[in-house]
């Protein structure tokens, strides 16, 4: 009686006649999502879990920043620094074990400095041991959809269980952009010297930041095993884009790649209204009803990002469950619209119910069984 329906129909948007031409980039891995739309716009070996290098203090600043919305800690709260952070070797902030830095200082270093022995007094300061930390991260990681990621340290030290994908690496970027709002702005700054001891390591390593691109954040990344690797984030206008690349050659390659990336993401994408709330985009017909059909509408206009150049027209389909069984309430919930938009995923869309459909009452329900036992008996479909 009730059957899965998906009428087709086309949405009427005017786009060029171009064909559009996919990206190729030379990292080895990528995701580029647009945050606005929430719409992936890349996806190259995004779910391959592979060594994260220093991209994964991401991850340890993460659960710093949880520690300060949680109040385990403030911005002022210090930590000690042992023997093993002290010892820590690649990126520093040169840490002494006679000093105790502040949580601030801390977040600082392991931001703009990428300090590895920031991020081991971190681990140390909030589980006790990094080892212990390691397996905090990787657990708080799987609760935040994360499920590419093991930690094996605080820092992304190499080591053969350390790994994440490069999704993952985007959501968490994005937790860090929209959760932390009164964080987020260390990620935009270009140096930080803790108590003067490193003027040649107090800069950023973030190559976009001094472009004018919209660029503020995040992290970057290198070891021999990963190669060059950055998670950055841009805004421009109402839209901002996250992106995630690894295994480049170089810091120069690094800089070049995540720059066309950022002006491919904003310049060959726009985002457009294809349909304003409350415009009926099909009828569905209603089983016992005082109506014989009920409009399915979008509640909220529906934006998307389109290719700038494309060959077709973006095309959708609408999907629900029909005849449609009365009572139906104006706004219910009823089917769903799939949209299709060249190059990039399909967007699914909420559809509600245009009005009340009430149930009808004895007349409607007797006239429905009586048409229902004729089309039984003459093979011919009944009447809703």
């Amino acid at each position: 009686m009730f059957t899965r329906l998906r009428p087709v129909l086309t949405l009427i948007l005017i786009l060029a006649a171009t064909a559009s031409q996919a990206f190729e980039t030379r990292a080895t891995a990528a995701w580029v999502y647009d945050v606005t739309t929430q719409t992936v716009l890349m996806d190259k070996n995004a779910d391959t879990p592979l060594p994260p290098a220093s991209m994964s203090k991401l991850m340890t600043i993460n659960m710093l920043f949880e520690a300060l919305r949680d109040g385990r800690v403030t911005m002022d709260t210090t930590f000690a620094v042992s023997s093993r952070a002290k010892a820590m070797g690649g990126s520093t902030m040169f840490l002494q074990e006679s000093d105790r830095p502040t949580v601030d200082e801390l977040i600082h270093g392991m931001i703009v400095n990428s300090g590895n022995d920031a991020c081991v007094v971190v681990a140390e300061g909030l589980a006790g041991t990094e080892e212990a930390f390691a397996q905090q991260m990787t657990q708080r990681a799987r609760a935040l959809g994360m499920q590419h990621s093991v930690f094996a340290n605080a820092s992304g030290w190499p080591n053969p269980d350390h790994r994440m994908s490069m999704r993952d690496l985007g959501i968490l970027a994005k937790r860090l952009i929209l959760d932390f709002p009164e964080y987020y702005p260390i990620f935009a700054e270009t140096t930080f010297n803790y108590k003067d001891r490193a003027p040649a390591n107090a800069s950023n390593r973030n190559p976009l930041l001094a472009l004018g691109v919209g660029a503020d954040g995040l992290k970057t990344g290198h070891t021999s095993e990963a190669g060059y690797g950055l998670v950055g984030s841009a805004a421009q206008g109402d839209r901002r884009v996250i992106f995630v690349i690894t295994g480049l050659a170089s810091e120069k390659d690094r800089a070049e790649e995540a720059e066309r990336i950022v002006s491919w993401a904003f310049r060959q994408f726009a985002e457009k209204t294809l349909v304003t709330a409350g415009t009926r985009v099909a009828s569905a017909p209603v089983w016992m009803g005082q109506a014989d059909s009920v409009g399915l509408v979008p509640a909220a206009d529906v934006r998307l990002l389109v290719p700038a150049l494309v060959q077709e027209g973006t095309s959708a389909e609408v999907i629900y469950t029909g005849p449609l069984r009365a009572p139906i309430k104006a706004g219910d919930t009823v089917g769903e619209m799939i949209i299709h938009v060249p190059d990039l995923p399909d967007a699914r869309v909420p559809l509600v119910a245009e009005a009340d459909v009430a149930a009808g009452g004895f007349v409607k329900r007797l006239t429905t069984a009586a048409q229902k036992l004729m089309a039984e008996y003459l093979g011919a479909p009944a009447a809703s």
